[in-house]
């Protein structure tokens, strides 16, 4: 194990690295062929009536939610009439399965969007909602590697990843160009709405255009909706109708808010979860204790869901399970439920006391989002079998991971790279 040098990483509590490997180095989607990510769907979506149409929806270079809006303008529907089951890279190739209600194929026949496709595949009683999937599969290419004993260097990572990786939320789960979903959560659940406002249109970042970090700076400085609006360029829709929304009813940050499309707006509040349980996991691992080594009090949670907790007395039988791949070790993600003091879950505990936030803020915020933040235990090891090739400086993996896992976790471990190289 060795710690991340970086500070982005550290601060979004992804500390550790599994490998004592030297990473390759390199960069990932220098075009968007080199990260694909291809859907697996359940078998219970789609069919030959209902009123929710079916479709593959394939993209390159698309934010999920922009393109979902995009296609909503052009069918000139609600966007909240789309359902997805879960939300893909943005700078890379994917495919996945949309559902839209009340729309037909003729309308979907019609529709051209440059880097977008849609392929009608049945229809369906249900609408598609997160999680109605049954895992991913990914075909990357990690450009310009660093040539000195690139082979083995892959082929020793290689072997841990079928082993154990800690199963950090990756940098896309906090935002891309500007990781800062969880921040905007933390705020919504004190009830802080003008800050998280604040944060969320005026928190400039590098990366972004030098015209855009001064309207976003200006707007911060001054709450000035009319200036921002004016300065913001016309693409960045969620900003501009929140500012909109502003300039019509200054002061109402909630309902600025409430702007933005429901399921983002959960995100907010979902990334602060997963920002604890990456802290929870690193405070795990540097106090010493591994990914698949229990110690007495941890809790286990099978692949049906069932959880239990390993003890003094049933250690020997539960490590046993987890080497059969049983079982895994799982860390609780807070949200309304109180689980009843969760062993190993100290750390995050002692954020929340700190930040004194409480289940009774987890309710507030599922009121106001209008989505329950239900607590979840989540296992703390991510394990793949990675069909890995290397020629020159590139190498191509070729894996498949469970709902809720990042691709870019495995990325990292191989690559050890400033996180900026990676999205």
């Amino acid at each position: 194990m060795m710690e991340s040098p970086y500070a982005l990483e550290r601060e979004l509590g992804m500390q550790y690295y599994s490998t004592d490997t030297p990473g390759i180095g390199g960069t990932l989607r220098t075009v968007p062929e080199d990260f694909i990510v291809d859907e697996i769907p359940l078998d219970r979506k789609g069919g030959a009536s209902g009123p929710y149409l079916i479709c593959r929806l394939t993209k390159s270079n698309w934010e999920l939610q922009h393109a979902v809006k995009e296609i909503a303008r052009r069918l000139n529907i609600s966007h909240r009439r789309i359902g997805w089951a879960g939300t893909k890279d943005r700078n890379a190739r994917t495919t996945q399965l949309i559902s839209l209600y009340k729309v037909t194929p003729e309308e979907i026949a019609r529709l051209h969007i440059k880097d977008i496709s849609l392929e009608v595949i049945g229809q369906s009683n249900e609408q598609l909602s997160l999680g109605d999937l049954g895992g991913n599969r990914f075909e990357i290419c990690i450009r310009d590697a660093d040539p000195e004993e690139l082979a083995g260097r892959v082929a020793a990572v290689t072997k841990t990843t079928a082993q154990a990786l800690p199963n950090y939320f990756g940098l896309q789960r906090f935002g891309v160009i500007r990781p800062l979903t969880h921040r905007v959560g933390e705020l919504i659940l004190r009830g802080e709405y003008e800050q998280a406002v604040a944060v969320y249109v005026g928190q400039a970042f590098p990366l972004e255009r030098e015209e855009i970090r001064n309207a976003r700076t200006t707007f911060r400085e001054t709450r000035d909706a009319a200036v921002a609006l004016r300065e913001l360029p016309v693409q960045m829709s969620f900003e501009r109708s929140m500012l909109s929304y502003l300039q019509a009813r200054p002061g109402d940050y909630a309902g600025a808010l409430r702007q933005l499309p429901p399921k983002l707006l959960s995100m907010f509040v979902s990334a602060f979860q997963s920002y604890l349980f990456n802290y929870a996991l690193s405070h795990r691992l540097a106090a010493g204790n591994t990914l698949a080594d229990p110690v007495p009090g941890d809790r286990l949670i099978f692949a049906n869901g069932r959880t239990d907790m390993a003890t003094a007395a049933n250690l020997a039988a539960v490590t046993l399970h987890l080497a059969r791949g049983r079982c895994s070790i799982a860390l609780f993600m807070p949200g309304r439920d109180e689980p009843g003091a969760p062993a190993g879950d100290e750390a995050t505990r002692s954020m929340l006391a700190d930040l004194r936030i409480t289940p009774d803020d987890f309710r507030k915020a599922s009121v106001f989002v209008q989505t329950k933040f239900d607590g979840a235990w989540r296992p703390i090891a991510l394990r793949t079998t990675v069909d890995a090739s290397v020629q020159d400086t590139g190498v191509s993996l070729r894996f498949t991971l469970p709902p809720g896992h990042y691709a870019t976790t495995v990325c990292r471990e191989y690559m050890k790279a400033d996180p900026i190289k990676m999205v």
